[in-house]
């Protein structure tokens, strides 16, 4: 299972409580889509911060580095986190898609310096991601994870 092994990540509520965090959510799968997007709602308030995300929807994974780059340049923001699903099908459509979404997200990343949670899942089937999906049952939460490593960053990088 991908979260044995995971980091605790500790967050100073104090120090995050004035962070500004957008998360983009695709829309595919909307019934998985709702528990990220819950999830990384969830994570937001775990860490401490004064305000609510403000939550930005975009029709699918692919559409997420554009949106990501339009709002990381805004300069509004401290952090973004970015959720979608792919599952796998029976063409290299998957893999076109997760590259080019994990390429693009890493690149807005690096050259704006924001800091990105990355909760694209890349699944073979949908009991695959509803198992990382958050929703009673599931065994991960990858849309908290991603909150809390965006946020996590986000103040790591306040200190430079």
């Amino acid at each position: 299972m991908s979260g044995e092994g995971a980091p605790i990540i500790n967050i100073d509520k104090a120090a995050a409580a004035s962070l500004r965090v957008a998360i983009v959510v695709a829309q595919w799968h909307a019934e998985l889509m709702a528990a990220l997007l819950d999830g990384a709602q969830r994570g937001c308030r775990d860490a401490g911060l004064n305000h609510d995300p403000v939550v930005f929807h975009v029709p699918g994974a692919f559409e997420l580095p554009v949106a990501a780059a339009r709002l990381a340049r805004s300069k509004q923001f401290d952090a973004i986190v970015v959720l979608g699903l792919v599952v796998r099908g029976m063409t290299p459509h998957f893999d076109f898609v997760c590259q080019g979404t994990t390429l693009g997200i890493t690149k807005v990343a690096t050259e704006t310096g924001i800091p990105i949670g990355f909760g694209l899942l890349t699944c073979d089937t949908e009991r695959q991601a509803f198992k990382r999906s958050g929703l009673p049952g599931s065994k991960e939460d990858k849309g908290h994870e991603a909150a809390t490593a965006a946020i996590a960053t986000a103040l790591v990088l306040r200190e430079y």
